[in-house]
């Protein structure tokens, strides 16, 4: 009996083996793919030049041929200028996109049909970067603004508390769920990871993209010998069940960037601006931190607060921005993409007031006060965060400036962006 068990057991391994190493080949299954770039060398043109596409359509690896395809090319995130089908007779072609009077980006979708089923891909051309410059404006007062809530916000106590996560904890660090005061009668919650060995140690703020959801804390860096914090902005803690969050996006926190667009004293980002610098007061507040350096990073909404902070509050030593969001949202009025949230390209939401409201909170109006070196990043096929928006703020910074473009990457980044991202603030720390 005992043999027979392991005989079968034996069959039951090489089997999987089989399955996996024959069963999952890519060439055991037909692979249909859509491939699509610009024709220019970097995907980056001028202004007045043609821009063409090169497409092709691939089964295994090799080219499909007849194959119908249906494309479509305007300015990103903006109707199409352009719609037509071709049958690519050996597979492959080239698209000719047209030109681009004024600098931005052009985006072609292709569309493959084949037998039945529908493949699809998109690339962005990039027309004259360097020469984007934002729609919105600066309200003359952004200054007077900005500097009466953050004396209104220094007359708050920090009033901070700090829960040990013992299950979180690891051999290297402890881990805590904090929260203190904000503005409003509001507090800001977090996870705090802290080395456990005796010292001074650096610090990194984490500030989130958009949603609702729990946070974990970046324990992977605190175990490099770095502070780290990572917030939530919305006022409730961190900690609690997914299914918490869930619920408080689709009821309360439902459209929350929308919430008081027509007051620039209500509007809901005034208080999560206000509690990033409140989360800076409390990293300086630990005794563990070394007082001086101190890195803000985040991704999308992260992007955007990190370029806030850091021209908010001249304690940060730098800033780590992947994908911005909130830059130049008035794009959408000028007969462009705007930054995420789309806000004005709801006809609901172009009154003055909002439109007001918004240079107020619009990251292009920060980013023109930066004063510290920052390290940002993005792709061409972002459909969240339009890239024209991003360079919009990108192209009015005055202070030192790294910028990592991953062309083909959409509203998402990569192992290598982090990696990247993360020498950068090392090596800052050493400076």
């Amino acid at each position: 009996m005992q043999t027979k068990k392991i005989l079968i057991g034996l069959l039951v391994i090489c089997l999987a083996i089989i399955y996996l190493t024959v069963g999952l080949r890519p060439g055991n299954k037909h692979t249909i793919k859509v491939n699509i770039a610009p024709h220019h060398t970097g995907w980056v043109y001028k202004t007045g030049d043609t821009v063409k596409f090169n497409v092709s359509v691939t089964k295994n690896g090799e080219l499909l041929p007849n194959v119908k395809i249906f494309y479509e090319v305007g300015p990103e995130m903006m109707p199409p200028v352009k719609r037509d089908i071709m049958t690519l007779k050996k597979g492959e072609a080239v698209i000719d996109a047209g030109t681009m009077t004024t600098p931005g980006f052009l985006r072609c979708y292709v569309s493959a049909r084949y037998k039945g089923k529908n493949y699809q891909s998109m690339a962005t051309a990039a027309v004259g970067t360097e020469d984007i410059q934002p729609t919105t404006t600066l309200p003359d007062d952004f200054v007077q603004f900005w500097d009466n809530a953050k004396s209104e916000l220094a007359n708050i106590p920090l009033d901070a508390q700090m829960t040990l996560l013992s299950e979180s904890c690891t051999e290297k660090i402890n881990v805590y769920h904090v929260s203190f005061q904000n503005i409003q009668n509001t507090k800001i919650y977090g996870i705090l990871c802290i080395p456990k060995a005796q010292g001074k140690y650096p610090a990194i703020l984490k500030v989130p993209g958009s949603g609702v959801r729990p946070y974990y804390g970046d324990i992977v860096n605190a175990e490099k010998g770095v502070i780290t914090l990572e917030i939530g902005i919305h006022g409730i803690p961190v900690n609690m069940k997914p299914e918490v969050y869930e619920e408080m996006e689709k009821g309360i926190l439902n459209n929350y960037w929308i919430h008081d667009l027509d007051n620039k004293d209500r509007y809901y980002y005034r208080r999560v601006y206000l509690g990033c610098l409140r989360s800076v007061d409390f990293i300086f507040s630990l005794p563990e931190f070394d007082g001086e350096n101190i890195v803000i990073s985040g991704f999308s909404q992260g992007g955007a607060l990190a370029i806030v902070t850091a021209a908010l509050d001249n304690r940060i030593k730098g800033l780590v921005s992947n994908s911005p969001a909130l830059c130049d949202l008035t794009g959408y009025l000028n007969g462009r993409a705007g930054g995420w949230p789309p806000v004005f390209n709801d006809p609901t939401h172009t009154t003055p007031e909002k439109k007001e409201t918004s240079k107020y909170y619009d990251v292009v109006n920060f980013a023109r006060y930066l004063k510290v070196p920052g390290f940002y990043s993005w792709g061409f096929n972002d459909d969240v965060c339009p890239p024209t928006s991003m360079y919009a703020a990108y192209n009015v910074i005055q202070a030192p400036r790294t910028l990592y473009v991953i062309k083909e990457i959409e509203h998402w980044y990569n192992t290598e962006q982090t990696a990247k991202a993360t020498e950068w603030m090392f090596n800052l720390f050493k400076q």
